[in-house]
């Protein structure tokens, strides 16, 4: 009897590349980040002392809580699952070092939650492209999709962001309801939307693959099991009267974001970029107004000072249009590898035509592509597409840390390139949506996708290529 040969040769490429990028990520960990991260710090050690507080707690009307460390102060805006983890990081830190001074060791200690969570993510996706299509090609392509990508590279270990741990879960919401778990689904879908708020852009994908894979039952069995486990998680807060603080402190996340775009490559860094070279004509001239850098965010009164009305109705119209329009294309779907797109290009309208986003939101976009395109070989010329836009927003604005640069010159091709890529992530929109319209006209019926559907679509697999 023969033995099948192995591919070692790939197997080890495999692993020296995971090696290599494991060891970028944990070289990046004491980078110092975006400003948010000495945000995550206060929390941190608030919540490491007493999670439940972090609000405040009570009041005639409800007190706002104010947390110090050091000469710095802040207050909270996040949902709490966010606050339980960094409050666990907080705890283990502690038993290092228990001053908690400000050092290199902070910075990693705050970072290494979303590492965690990576890491997991990463594994996860290899488990379920293996379990769908028995593949060990595609499992190892979505983990080095995931665990090598510039753009979760940059996002998570690089400038910190905590999108990893709402992706995890998020993710793994749309992958238990293929897996005929609807109660699962929902409770994870919870502890995305309690992590941070754009896990909410996923729940229409849920709520019509629930319909299309189990019926009312199944819309009944993930909303209730979203609603059981949301009470649980908001349970501590409420026993210790701090409800009514932590929505204070949600309502605050509207009012703070009075900005047209928080650096986010959309069509409001557009009308930024072209309102303020417009005024800056008679100074400057035609040529070094449109030229010039765009340097500060344009708050939404300045928008209207100018004579617009206020943006933020018409981007929540288009955004509402555009994820309505998605989920018309695709209602007849039953495959994990259509939802997932689908709910990609919810994240990637909302991006680019919502008011006050920032440059990290399209994040979410990018694992959900990764396992759409291991299940759909043909969605991988628009994932990599995604993660480069993805991958720039962030780094032009922020480099690899503030003040540590390595990012492009934005005068590089004259027009600033923030500019530009704003310009090519409309056009990516577009291209998304003919993309979806394409796929979805070849569902499948199975967990994730047929297997052979490129091979049983030749002119579609060659033109996607």
């Amino acid at each position: 009897m023969n033995a099948v040969p192995v591919p070692t040769a790939r197997l080890t490429r495999f692993i020296v590349l995971v090696a290599v990028v494991t060891a970028v990520r944990l070289a990046a960990l004491p980078l110092r980040g975006t400003e948010d991260v000495l945000t995550w710090k206060i929390w941190m050690i608030a919540a490491s002392k007493n999670v439940t507080t972090v609000y405040g707690v009570g009041g005639h009307p409800p007190v706002r809580g104010e947390l110090h460390w050091k000469h710095h102060s802040t207050t909270v805006d996040y949902p709490p699952v966010a606050l339980y983890e960094l409050g666990a990081a907080g705890l283990l830190y502690g038993l290092f070092y228990a001053d908690f001074n400000d050092r290199r060791a902070l910075t990693a200690a705050v970072k290494i939650p979303g590492l965690m969570f990576g890491i997991a993510l990463t594994l996860f996706l290899w488990w379920i492209v293996h379990r769908i299509t028995g593949d060990r090609d595609r499992a190892a392509w979505v983990a080095l999709a995931y665990w090598a990508n510039p753009a979760t590279i940059l996002n998570g270990e690089v400038l910190g962001y905590l999108d990893p741990l709402m992706m995890l879960p998020a993710i793994a919401s749309l992958v238990l309801l293929h897996l005929r778990a609807p109660e699962w689904a929902g409770a994870s879908l919870a502890i995305a939307m309690l992590t941070k708020p754009q896990a909410l852009l996923i729940a229409p994908i849920l709520a019509l693959g629930a319909w299309r894979t189990g019926g009312a039952r199944a819309v009944v069995g993930a909303a209730v099991g979203g609603l059981a486990t949301a009470g649980v998680i908001i349970l501590p807060y409420a026993l210790v009267g701090a409800l009514p603080n932590m929505w204070l402190a949600f309502g605050s996340f509207y009012a703070r974001r009075d900005i047209l775009s928080g650096y986010a490559a959309n069509i409001w860094w557009v009308a930024n970029y072209v309102l303020r070279a417009w005024n800056q004509i008679p100074r400057l001239g035609v040529a070094g107004a449109y030229l010039a850098p765009v340097r500060r965010i344009m708050a939404i009164s300045t928008f209207q000072d100018y004579g617009f009305p206020n943006p933020r109705p018409f981007g929540t119209l288009l955004v509402l249009l555009a994820s309505g329009w998605s989920l018309w294309r695709i209602r007849a779907a039953r495959d994990l590898a259509l939802h997932a797109l689908g709910a990609a290009f919810i994240i990637h309208a909302f991006f680019v035509f919502s008011v006050g986003v920032h440059e990290h939101h399209m994040m979410l976009a990018v694992p959900l592509l990764a396992l759409a395109a291991a299940l759909r070989p043909s969605l991988r010329p628009l994932f990599w597409a995604i993660s480069l836009i993805v991958a720039l927003n962030m780094n032009l604005f922020y480099g690899i840390g503030m003040g540590l640069g390595w990012s492009p010159p934005r005068g590089l091709l004259l027009v600033d390139l923030s500019v530009l890529l704003s310009i090519a992530n409309i056009a990516a929109l577009v291209w998304h949506g003919r993309v979806l319209v394409r796929e979805a006209a070849h569902p499948s019926t199975q967990l994730g996708d047929d297997s052979s559907a490129a091979r049983s679509h030749p002119a579609r697999s060659a033109a996607a290529t």
